[in-house]
């Protein structure tokens, strides 16, 4: 049985991939690694390392991709597959600080229920802000972290390295899928990132914006169901 790491973004914890763990229990075992409280990237990869032995397939998330890339810069021998979902690659750009503050500032003064107010419905596809089915679960994950927590995932987003050097590297089978309507990074980004990447299929889930393996869970398995089994 395959061992599949699933890489949360910000914000987010193991009960965001809960469905994907479900529909994926009878051909993998799936283990989300507890990062929350980290400021660097680098330190979150080596902690999702650190989690199993052996080889391993990584999927990531948002921040999440960004983790598992650095998984695959620490220990290439040990990665079999890749899957990047909705994500970037580039450094910090112009006036990111000030527009991450945003919330980090709201978080301090207001709370984390605030964040989650105004983060997850910019996030989702803009018909479902008031799905409460959807966006109910997701404040609730949000509201588990701390204001200083939060402004720690900031901090190690904003000291990221450029990563799309790293992209011509990859050997493995990689995924790279983003949501139609993604507010955070574009369709003409993951394929501009697919056709770095060696061999990269990209995808583009219909009907959906940045959290997709919430906002369409049956899709996201169905991916990562078929993408451990490419080689």
């Amino acid at each position: 049985m395959r061992n599949l790491l699933l890489l949360p973004g910000l914000l987010c914890d193991e009960s965001y991939w809960a469905r994907q763990r479900a529909d994926l229990k009878d051909a993998t075992t799936t283990w989300v690694p507890e990062y929350r409280s980290v400021d660097r990237l680098e330190t979150m990869a080596q902690i999702a390392l650190d989690v199993v032995d052996g080889p391993i397939a990584v999927a990531g998330h948002s921040m999440g991709a960004r983790v598992a890339l650095e998984v695959w810069r620490a220990a290439p021998d040990r990665v079999t597959h890749l899957a990047l979902f909705d994500f970037g690659v580039g450094p910090v750009a112009t006036g990111e600080h000030e527009s991450r503050a945003v919330l980090t500032d709201l978080s301090a003064a207001e709370g984390i229920d605030a964040v989650a107010r105004k983060w997850v419905a910019s996030m989702v596809h803009p018909d479902r802000t008031s799905d409460v089915a959807l966006v109910g679960p997701l404040h609730a994950m949000v509201e588990t972290y701390t204001s200083a927590q939060h402004a720690g995932q900031v901090s190690a987003l904003l000291a990221r390295r450029d990563l799309w050097p790293l992209l011509p590297t990859i050997t493995v089978p990689t995924l790279v899928a983003v949501g139609r309507q993604d507010p955070w990074r574009s369709v003409q980004h993951h394929r501009e990132i697919a056709d770095a990447i060696p061999g990269a299929r990209l995808v583009v889930i219909e009907e959906c914006g940045h959290m997709s393996p919430a906002e369409q869970p049956k899709v996201v398995s169905g991916l990562l169901a078929n993408w451990l089994v490419s080689v």
